[in-house]
């Protein structure tokens, strides 16, 4: 069962100059096919501009297609009675954490959610813990989110989403304000989401190391997906990646310089571990 489903989405903005004349037409997405199954973990790339945050905000109602249509577990976005249940069923986590955290102290920013859908107080405190406990931060329950790290503090945004139930988190760019152990917490969170919640998780990034546990990779390019494939069929294609500005994992472009060099090595090799042990069986150790 698909929960996210775009048909020849396309979405163009405006462009004016400083005095508000108008420019021309962009056009940020371009016929967009998607077909994400519940439960999957999707990783949209792409250099700046090319599209994955504007297709992103589409998931969560927050833009509307020029053109096409988009539906969240079957209910078109443009129909206005579904906004609400779309924004519970597919909930956003943006780039700066400092944006979505309005409490005082974690607990009460988590629950502010379910508290505003109407839930229950008994049930808003359950979410809360459940939440907390799903990203790690259930100790720091009491504490006033001034005081986390960036990592922290994205953990609990995510938690403050988990509250509500969703059956989809789009992160968009989750971690691009953090530094690398702040990445590494945020996207352990994300997967054991995934993996132990069964939540759909949509992650928009350009740290490529982040997407290697992922279902299904799609790269944009100009509006448009200029790939798709696993992890390990998209960086196979190092060269093609390059050509559209993106980096692959320093382990993958050493195993690709290796290749070049004439050792034997199978495409697409992902990490550390996976380069070892090829290198290993090669010499027969």
């Amino acid at each position: 069962m698909g929960i996210i489903k775009t048909d020849k989405l396309s979405f163009e903005y405006i462009r004016r100059d400083e005095e508000g004349n108008v420019e021309g037409i962009t056009r940020a997405v371009d016929e967009v096919d998607l077909d994400v199954k519940q439960g999957e973990f999707i990783a949209i790339l792409g250099h700046n501009g090319s599209g994955k945050s504007t297709l992103a905000k589409h998931i969560n109602a927050i833009l509307y297609p020029t053109e096409g249509t988009i539906r969240v577990d079957g209910m078109d976005t443009q129909d206005e009675k579904h906004l609400w249940d779309i924004r519970r069923e597919a909930g956003m986590v943006f780039q700066n954490p400092d944006n979505q955290i309005i409490g005082q102290v974690v607990e009460e920013d988590v629950g502010f959610g379910p508290e505003n859908m109407g839930v229950p107080t008994k049930e808003i405190w359950e979410r809360v813990e459940e939440s907390l406990k799903a990203v790690g931060m259930y100790e720091y329950r009491k504490h006033s989110p001034n005081k986390l790290s960036g990592g922290q503090k994205q953990r609990v945004s995510i938690a403050g989403v988990i509250a509500m139930h969703p059956k989809c988190i789009i992160l968009d760019e989750p971690t691009a304000m953090l530094d690398p152990n702040g990445r590494k917490e945020v996207i352990r969170a994300v997967r054991a989401l995934n993996d132990v919640e069964g939540i759909t998780v949509v992650l928009i990034t350009h740290y490529m190391e982040e997407i290697i546990h992922a279902d299904m990779v799609y790269v944009m390019d100009k509006g448009q997906i200029a790939m798709e494939g696993t992890p390990r069929e998209i960086f196979s294609r190092v060269e093609e990646l390059q050509e559209l500005r993106l980096d692959v994992p320093q382990v993958t472009l050493l195993a690709h310089e290796l290749k070049q060099r004439g050792v034997q090595l199978p495409d697409g090799i992902l990490t550390i571990e996976e380069l070892v042990a090829a290198l290993v069986d090669r010499k027969g150790i």
